[in-house]
């Protein structure tokens, strides 16, 4: 009975103190972790790539807008010039493009809404120089003189017809009740002309686009005063003399 609850402690202890094999987790655990690393490196590529698109997106559109807005602009420079050159004489054809010019134009729109903006800038750019050239070849021509000596020659005729009836008026009929109703008339004369002159320096010098028209309305309210003050003070003069 001792010899064998000795051999079944011994086995016991063996059965006990025997080593038993563990799965270790360290290898499943370190792929997951290198999985997730790379899953969060790719999210952030794609986010990255994500934002990019977006603001190439945007500036792509502004760029389509502020091309349209060139375009409108330029189109409205162009037309005027245009007309202007026809009535000096310029054939029609000279101002058409040419096809090389039109296969020029093409080739710089392939760049995209960027290029093509550029290039409208430089068109304005262009018509700004045409503008220039133009003046600058017709210096006797009204509108391109300075606006107080280009607006004088609207207020000053204008100033001065009212004037000179009433002055006709009072040398033919001499100091008397003619003299009064011209006197009287002719009160109201300079407001009448200060207002047709504002509109006809609209009509005949129209602004370019993009710039204000400059009537001088100090220098057309003088201009148109001065006279019928002068000849209000005559007429009285020489109804006072009469």
């Amino acid at each position: 009975m001792s010899g064998r609850g000795e051999g079944a402690a011994v086995v016991g202890v063996g059965e006990v103190t025997a080593p038993v094999r563990q799965r270790v987790g360290d290898e499943p655990v370190g792929a997951v972790a290198a999985a997730w690393t790379d899953y969060l490196a790719a999210a952030r590529q794609l986010d990255g790539v994500r934002r990019g698109a977006a603001t190439a997106a945007a500036e792509q559109a502004r760029a389509v807008e502020l091309a349209r807005g060139e375009l409108t602009k330029l189109h409205a420079r162009l037309a005027p010039q245009q007309a202007g050159l026809r009535e000096q004489g310029v054939p029609a054809i000279s101002l058409t493009p040419t096809p090389p010019e039109l296969t020029e134009a093409a080739r710089s729109m392939v760049g995209g809404p960027a290029a093509v903006l550029a290039a409208l800038r430089v068109a304005r750019g262009w018509a700004d120089a045409a503008d220039a050239t133009l003046a600058a070849q017709g210096p006797l021509r009204p509108a391109a003189w300075p606006p107080r000596a280009r607006n004088l020659l609207v207020y000053g005729p204008l100033a001065l017809l009212v004037p000179v009836v009433q002055l006709v008026v009072l040398v033919l009929a001499g100091p008397g009740a003619a003299s009064l109703v011209a006197l009287v008339v002719g009160l109201p004369m300079p407001a009448v002309a200060f207002g047709a002159g504002w509109v006809a320096v609209g009509r005949l010098f129209p602004p370019r686009p993009g710039e204000r028209l400059d009537r001088t309305p100090r220098l057309g309210a003088l201009t148109c005063l001065v006279p019928a003050v002068a000849t209000a003070s005559a007429i009285m003069l020489a109804m006072l003399a009469g």
